[in-house]
Formats: structure tokens, sequence, C-alpha cells
């Protein structure tokens, strides 16, 4: 059976906060990777009204904290992903776009969402997650929503782990995604890897991807440290302040839900800036 093809789109009703805008989709269904995974989909405002229009995309990991407060890790609190991603459009500072919240499978979502293995805790299955997202969720996507394929209309962003995740295949597969949303990346992660893993991969990467960088100044001494270091790494390797990087220090901001909200709506500014 063709990967995805079980999965079937729901109701805005099912959603704890109903709109029209929010499509789930139950059971995304893969080859490469054992656990289905739920899809939840935000459309612009203007997408039913303009049937000839196609839009940018983007890609966002742990789906199920970013609009729905039933199903988001700490109940209740979410990124409002909907809500910051209609006021930027109607403010005309953000293109509108699509964005695909892909949720996590729980127990298995640091093993899919590592680049390589650790002796204590496992992990090391992002390559397979990566052939999910590029071989089967982006063409599926594309079968059934108006958006755009380029590179330069494709993104892709998470937080923690999910901000690991994204750089590490936003350079792997730098053909793919043009728009990368870095947010308090566990750099960490088997002893800093992903900074080597800058250096060997960034000489292979012409166009760099635009890249969002961001850390609360209260996610704690190492975590800020690691971001700046990975910063610092980015703009070595050829990315350009401002142009191809932003890289945000959030006063106050902390590792959750709560203070993710409150970067969406400068990260899509930065990420897919109104034309």
């Amino acid at each position: 059976m063709q990967a995805g093809a079980r999965a079937e789109g729901l109701l805005a009703r099912d959603l704890l906060t109903p709109h029209p805008r929010l499509k789930l989709h139950r059971g995304f269904k893969s080859r490469y990777l054992l656990s289905d995974r739920d899809l939840v989909v935000y459309l612009p405002p203007g997408y039913s009204r303009e049937p000839e229009r196609s839009y940018p995309v983007l890609y966002m990991h742990d789906g199920q904290n970013l609009f729905d407060p039933r199903t988001s890790f700490i109940e209740g609190r979410t990124w409002q992903v909907r809500e910051q991603a209609d006021a930027a459009i109607e403010a005309d500072e953000v293109e509108p776009l699509v964005i695909v919240g892909i949720y996590n499978t729980g127990e298995r979502r640091l093993a899919e969402y590592t680049q390589e293995r650790e002796a204590q805790r496992g992990g090391g299955e992002a390559d397979k997650y990566g052939k999910l997202l590029t071989r089967e969720l982006l063409p599926w996507i594309a079968s059934q929503y108006r958006v755009r394929t380029d590179r330069e209309s494709t993104g892709m962003g998470g937080s923690s782990l999910g901000g690991l995740v994204t750089l590490y295949l936003g350079l792997k597969y730098a053909s793919v995604f043009g728009r990368l949303a870095v947010m308090s990346p566990s750099v960490w992660w088997a002893h800093k890897g992903i900074l080597g893993y800058v250096n060997e991969y960034a000489p292979q990467i012409w166009e760099k991807p635009r890249v969002w960088l961001d850390v609360g100044d209260h996610e704690g001494r190492k975590t800020l440290r690691d971001a700046e270091q990975l910063m610092r790494r980015l703009k070595a390797n050829g990315w350009i302040p401002e142009e191809s990087l932003h890289f945000e220090r959030v006063e106050g901001g902390t590792h959750d839900e709560a203070s993710w909200a409150t970067r969406v709506r400068p990260m899509l500014q930065f990420l897919f800036p109104a034309q």
C-alpha cells in the first residue's frame, strides 16, 4: 500500500478548538518507521477563496503541541500557531502559507529526532525519519493541498530535539528545505555532534538554507552557551547574519510551549516575509 494512503482527513470538530482551516489526518503510515503518526494541517486565510493559488509550506515537528490544547505536552498550553500565523498574515507581515504539524510518536520521539545513537539513551533514527519526510510525507501533502514544492517555498521547524533534527535534516536535504526554524535546539546530544556535522556538511551546500535560530535566556546556561556556539559555527561556515541567519536570544525565554508560542510570529516573519 502506498505510504500515507490510509491517512484519513477528519473534520475540524475533531480538534478541541474547532476551526475550519485546521485539518486533522489520522494514522499516516510509513515504509521506513513502524509507528503511525497523526498530522494536522493549517490552511491560511483565503485558501478556499483562491482555488488557483499555491502556497509555501512549513513542516513542524511535535505537531500535537502546535494547535490543540487537548493533545499538547502540557495540557492547555500550545504554540498557538494558528492564532500567530493568522495575525501575521492579516497584518501583511508574512506570506500566506500552509503549516503541517507532524505529531511525534511518544516513546519513539527521542529515537526519531536524533541523528546518532548514544550508549545510554539510544536514538539515532533521524535518517529514517528524514526518508519519511522527503519520500513520503512531502509528496502526499503536495497531492492533497495546493503547496509549492520548490526549495525556497519549503521549510521545516521544531524545538528542543525537534530543533536538533530540523538542523540535521535541513542540512542533509538542503536541496529540499530552504528555510529552517531551529528553536531551543538540543545541541548537547551525542557530545554536541551536530557541531561537527555542520562543519562536515556546510562546505557542500552552495545555497545556504535561511535559518532562524533562537534560545531563551532562562533555559539554562548550558543551553544558552550551546546555542551561541552553534550560531558562531554557522557564521564561520558561511551563514550571513540577518540575510541567511537570524539569532534570537529571547529575554525571559524558557524551554516550554508558552515561550515558543511568543517566537512563532517573528520566526515566520524572518523565514516567510510578505512578498
